[in-house]
């Protein structure tokens, strides 16, 4: 029996490490200990910049990548490392939608026998398969004729209707949206987002949201985890995360999002990050931060510091702005 106050998903020092081959050797260190829960019913959003391991996180979640160590539990069960008939079975709960919709969907194979692809190999019958499939089609807003159509035919917010209609195939309680709208046009990219709004409501259904781009987390995403080199620099609810950042990268992320007043645009404060993001394979010693923040100060270089709670209602890994309390 799940306990009532469980999260669906909770994720407790999630490390993902991968070995680099040739003499030299050593470690990449693209997820390095983090620790988050999902609730059900809600949306909680990864974000950074490319390469700060939010993707490789998803992808650990759902079997795609190696866990080094931790602890990935999905209503209590620990799910870190099924083996493949598990893992076939788990795909019944947890399922992903990936970035590219032309990429995901075999453009030999008719819309109708993607979508039932996922139900093919749960052994369903054809007959209710395609039952099914004329359900989906209609709950992301697309005619039935659609079925008999191939990719090619339709265009990229329509396809990704189809992808988002495979992945609820099998009635799955959590979606793993990595980048769902980046590859489509302005224009379409709010008719997803509201449909995967309105799909959640009517189903009950929980979002992993993993996104680059902070404007489109604002309006999806009711918890946010900010990344940077494999770990998390800040976290916290939506509201408070956007109207008081503490951390400065977070600063800087939010700082970047275009404003709808051009007088407004024009006259806030940019924060430009000097600098790239450091090497996963030689991260700094202190702070993950450090090279590119511009509060830095000297214990920076070798401390490292861990989440903590601000006034403002979210936690920061920042011995500036979120100073861990002295011990008794």
């Amino acid at each position: 029996m799940i306990e009532p106050d469980l999260p669906l998903l909770s994720v407790r020092n999630l490390k993902v490490h991968f070995p680099v081959r040739g003499s030299e050797g050593g470690v990449v260190k693209a997820v390095d200990d983090i620790s988050f829960d999902i609730p059900s019913g809600r949306t909680v959003a990864l974000v950074g910049e490319s390469g700060c391991g939010k993707s490789t996180t998803a992808y650990a979640i759902i079997g795609l990548e190696p866990v080094s160590s931790g602890s990935i539990r999905f209503e209590g069960r620990e799910i870190a490392h099924l083996d493949r008939q598990a893992r076939r079975a788990l795909a019944t709960e947890i399922q992903i939608v990936f970035q590219d919709p032309s990429a995901a969907l075999n453009p030999k194979m008719t819309i109708g026998d993607s979508i039932g692809e996922p139900l093919i190999i749960q052994g369903w019958r054809r007959d209710k398969r395609m039952q099914r499939v004329r359900e989906l089609l209609d709950l992301v807003g697309l005619p039935a004729a659609y079925a008999e159509r191939t990719p090619n035919a339709l265009s990229g917010g329509q396809r990704q209707r189809v992808v988002i209609a495979r992945a609820l195939a099998l009635s799955p309680k959590l979606l793993v949206l990595d980048e769902p709208v980046s590859a489509l046009d302005v224009s379409i990219r709010s008719q997803i987002l509201n449909l995967l709004m309105e799909l959640q409501k009517e189903l009950g259904l929980s979002y992993l949201f993993i996104s680059h781009d902070l404007s489109v987390v604002r309006h999806l995403a009711d918890d946010v985890i900010v990344m940077y080199l494999g770990t998390v620099v800040e976290e916290g609810g939506a509201e408070a995360l956007f109207e008081a950042p503490r951390h400065p990268y977070t600063q800087a992320l939010i700082s970047a999002i275009p404003l709808p007043d051009p007088r407004t645009q024009r006259s806030r404060e940019r924060i430009i990050l000097k600098g790239d993001l450091p090497s996963p394979l030689n991260p700094p010693t202190g702070c993950p931060f450090v090279g590119r923040c511009p509060i830095r100060i000297e214990p920076c270089s070798s401390i490292r510091p861990s989440l903590q709670p601000v006034p403002s209602g979210t936690r920061a890994a920042c011995l500036v702005r979120a100073p861990a309390p002295l011990a008794a």
